[in-house]
C-alpha cells in the first residue's frame, strides 16, 4: 500500500501522498497481482502474509480481507498463518484495528518512532507520543502477544540518557516484539538537508554504537532475545514473516516498488528470480489492469548471487546459516569448505566475531553489532 497521509522527514521509501484514493481500483489490482504471481509460482502454501507501506492502515480492513481471500484462493492460506498489517498510531483507531482482526490481521506492527514529541515533529510524524501510546494499548487488546512496536534512535541531537529513557518508557509499553532501527540520513530527504546544512547536528559514530549496545542490554535484560540484528522478542513472538527474508525463502512481492524471490515454475523455470514492481501506482495499475502484474524488472539469480544473499541476509540473525539450508543453495560445496579453510573467516572467528561449528556459520554477540563491517571479508572468500 503506497500511500501516506503526509511524507515524514526521514522517509526514502516508494510512497505517494495524494488527495485522493480509488481504493477500489487499487484493490482489484493488488488481488489481480497477487493471483497472477502465485499462479506463475505455483507455490502449494503461503506461510505468512505482510501488509507494509506507504501506510497500510488507511486501507480498508475490506481491502486486506479482499487480498487475504485472493490469496487464500489461489494457495492454502493456513489459519495459523501470520497476517501482519503496519499501522501509523494516526490511523490505528480501535474500531479500525478490530476491523483489520476482524478481514484476517492476526499481527501489529506499529511504526511509534519515538515516544518524545519534540523528536516526533523532526521526524515529520503525524502522532504524538500519546497518541502512539493509546494506539499500542488498542492493539495490544486485540492482538495480544503479536504487537510489535519500531523505534528509531541517533537522531539528530539526541543523547545517550534521553535514549535510554526512551527504551524504559518502551519496556512500559511494548508488547512481546520491538524492532529498533538506527536513523539513517537519505539523500533527498528533509532531515538529511537540514543535517547537511547544520541546522540539525550529525549523530557522532561513537554515540551511535554506544545507544545501540545500550539497547541490546536493556532489551536482553528485560527478557527478549536478540534474535535479528534489528528485532527483539520475548516468549516466542519472533516475526515469522521477516524470519522468511533472512532464511532466504521464497516471497513474492506484490504493489508498487514491491519486490520478491521466486522460482516461475508456472513457466516451467527452475531458478529464483529477484523481481521488483512497477514503483508508480497509476502506471503499476496500468500494467496489472493489461497483462496481470505490474513487473517492472526481473533477473535470473545465478548461484553465486543467491550464496551471496543468504550469507547477507542470514547472519542477520543470532542462529546464522545452518549447514542445511548453506546445503540447499549449494549442495557441492559445504559451509566448512568455504568457511573453514585458512582465510578471512577463520581469523574473524580467532578474532571473536563468528562462529563456524556443528550448527553452523553466525555471528557471536559481539560479530551482531558490527556484521556490516565483516560482510565485506566473507564475501571475498565465497567469491573467491
Amino acid at each position: 500500500w503506497p500511500y501516506c497521509r503526509k511524507r515524514c522527514s526521514y522517509c526514502n521509501f516508494n510512497t505517494y501522498v495524494v488527495r485522493a484514493v480509488d481504493e477500489a481500483a487499487v484493490r482489484a489490482c493488488l488481488v489481480r497481482e497477487a493471483q497472477t504471481l502465485l499462479r506463475l509460482s505455483q507455490v502449494h502454501s503461503v506461510t505468512s502474509v505482510f501488509f507494509g507501506g506507504g501506510t497500510p492502515s488507511l486501507a480498508s480492513p475490506g481491502t486486506v480481507a479482499a487480498v487475504l481471500e485472493a490469496v487464500a484462493g489461489a494457495a492454502h492460506l493456513p489459519a495459523a498463518a501470520e497476517v501482519t498489517l503496519e499501522a501509523n498510531p494516526s490511523s490505528a483507531s480501535p474500531s479500525r484495528l478490530a476491523g483489520f482482526r476482524t478481514a484476517g490481521v492476526n499481527r501489529l506492527s506499529i511504526g511509534v518512532q519515538s515516544l518524545d514529541d519534540a523528536e516526533l515533529r523532526m521526524l515529520g510524524r503525524e502522532h504524538t507520543a500519546a497518541e502512539a501510546r493509546q494506539a499500542v494499548e488498542a492493539a495490544r487488546g486485540l492482538f495480544p502477544g503479536r504487537t510489535s512496536i519500531d523505534l528509531l534512535f541517533g537522531l539528530p541531537g539526541q543523547s545517550r540518557d534521553a535514549w535510554a529513557q526512551q527504551l524504559e518508557a518502551a519496556l512500559r509499553l511494548c508488547d512481546d516484539h520491538i524492532s529498533l532501527y538506527q536513523l539513517t540520513l537519505e539523500r533527498g530527504t528533509a532531515l538529511a538537508a537540514q543535517v547537511r546544512g547544520g541546522a540539525l547536528p550529525a549523530p557522532p559514530q561513537d554515540l551511535l554504537a554506544d545507544m545501540y549496545e545500550t539497547a541490546r542490554n536493556v532489551l536482553v535484560a528485560a527478557g527478549f532475545r536478540h534474535y535479528e540484528v534489528s528485532n527483539f522478542a520475548r516468549k516466542g513472538a519472533l516475526s515469522t514473516h521477516n524470519l522468511s527474508y533472512w532464511r532466504a525463502d521464497e516471497y513474492i512481492g506484490v504493489g508498487p516498488g514491491a519486490h520478491g524471490r521466486f522460482i516461475l515454475r508456472g513457466e516451467g523455470g527452475c531458478s529464483r528470480e529477484a523481481r521488483v514492481q512497477t514503483l508508480e501506482p497509476v502506471t503499476w495499475m496500468r500494467e496489472v489492469q493489461s497483462q496481470g502484474h505490474g513487473t517492472r524488472s526481473r533477473a535470473v539469480l545465478n548461484p553465486l548471487e543467491q550464496l551471496e544473499e543468504l550469507l547477507t541476509l542470514g547472519l542477520r540473525t543470532d542462529e546464522g546459516i545452518t549447514h542445511e539450508r548453506w546445503g540447499h543453495f549449494s549442495p557441492q560445496l559445504s559451509l566448512q569448505d568455504v568457511f573453514g579453510e585458512p582465510g578471512e573467516a577463520r581469523a574473524l572467528q580467532q578474532d571473536g566475531w563468528l562462529v563456524l561449528d556443528s550448527g553452523g556459520l553466525r555471528c557471536t554477540w559481539a560479530g551482531l553489532a558490527v556484521l556490516d563491517s565483516l560482510l565485506p571479508d566473507l564475501l571475498w572468500q565465497l567469491q573467491r
